[in-house]
């Protein structure tokens, strides 16, 4: 996507992604970033209970207001929402605006919660109104939905090798040419906060 067609599409959302090593590495991403930026959802994997744990830890180190998803929650600009350990998050469009759906259902890319659930989900409802983000991880959850979004005309952005605790999610997105642009953490927030 050519930096003059996505201007021209307002970001709805942000999509971010990330499994070992990722939970300083989104804390890194985000205690950059202002709290007026639109809604952010986050899979990141881990076991149930602890996933509030680490949203109360994101909130009280963030600008925006942090917290683990519940389903059917709204997504208004400013708040970021976790996926639930155990359950898959995705993203739903209605006349209302953007929420998510948090369920019980089976794993998919051996994950659940799944990037690569998420990041379908906003490929299909968002389109090229979206950012998605692949951080560190090992395996390549997130890599076929980051690809999907990409098709859709999103902007999406994977973490270099260099500053990745694993760098397995990220280089699987850019083997398959689903990365617009690859950064280390501090290069991930001005590429994000750029785009407004």
């Amino acid at each position: 996507m050519n930096e003059s067609s996505f201007y021209k599409n307002p970001i709805q959302i942000i999509a971010m992604g990330a499994s070992t090593g990722g939970t300083e590495a989104l804390l890194a991403v985000l205690e950059k970033l202002p709290d007026n930026l639109p809604p952010i959802v986050i899979t990141q994997h881990m076991p149930p209970v602890f996933t509030n744990m680490y949203a109360e830890r994101l909130d009280r180190l963030c600008k925006m207001e942090v917290r683990e998803a519940k389903d059917q929650d709204k997504l208004y600009p400013g708040l970021c929402l976790i996926a639930p350990g155990g359950l898959q998050m995705q993203v739903i469009k209605d006349r209302e605006g953007l929420r998510v759906s948090c369920a019980e259902g089976e794993k998919v890319s051996g994950h659940c919660p799944s990037i690569d659930y998420l990041f379908s989900s906003v490929a299909r409802e968002c389109a090229s109104h979206a950012v998605g983000i692949l951080l560190t991880g090992m395996g390549r959850d997130g890599a076929n939905g980051l690809l999907a979004m990409h098709e859709k005309g999103a902007y999406t952005l994977g973490q270099d090798e260099e500053s990745s605790v694993v760098y397995g999610m990220p280089m699987e997105a850019y083997k398959l040419g689903a990365v617009d642009k690859q950064g280390n953490l501090e290069q991930i927030a001005k590429y994000l906060l750029d785009c407004f």
